[in-house]
């Protein structure tokens, strides 16, 4: 139930219509207790970085998902970047510091090098394949900058 207490983590891109975040993250925040909720928050480019900044003085807001075609150019709008965005030159995922700095993380690759490495593991035929995934490709397109796998293997691309 949302009320007064309830955290915002707004998932914010364009077009909104193939989010599938809040269908995770919510029903896991439900059963779990957690007052928050992941909000879809179609926000075409031109109207971002304003949106941004007046999304993030509201003050029952915890963070945000970002997805295409804001994960580039968030990057510029952050008080902090960890690592990851550094690399990839793109963010995914901001949190609210308790002195209200935004600090941006990335975490895309790391979930493709996961989900790989388990599919290839079960492959009984491996083929050496790869598909660049959004910004986080461009910059390292075989590595996670805090883990990379030995290879990235599958026996077709429908595994993915």
């Amino acid at each position: 139930m949302i009320d007064g207490k309830t955290k915002l983590i707004a998932h914010l891109g364009y077009p909104t219509e193939s989010f599938k975040a809040p269908m995770i993250y919510n029903p896991y925040f439900a059963k779990h207790g957690i007052n928050a909720v992941v909000v879809p928050m179609g926000c075409k480019p031109e109207d971002f970085p304003e949106f941004f900044k007046l999304l993030f003085r509201l003050s029952n807001i915890h963070g945000a998902l970002i997805t295409m075609p804001h994960k580039v150019p968030i990057v510029g709008l952050l008080d902090e970047v960890s690592v990851s965005v550094k690399v990839a030159g793109a963010c995914n995922a901001v949190r609210v510091e308790p002195d209200g700095k935004l600090v941006g993380d990335m975490f895309d690759g790391e979930g493709f090098v996961r989900v790989s490495s388990a599919k290839a593991a079960r492959s009984p035929t491996p083929v050496l394949w790869w598909q660049e995934t959004e910004a986080w490709a461009r910059r390292s397109p075989h590595r996670s900058p805090r883990r990379a796998p030995r290879s990235l293997l599958c026996s077709t691309p429908t595994l993915l």
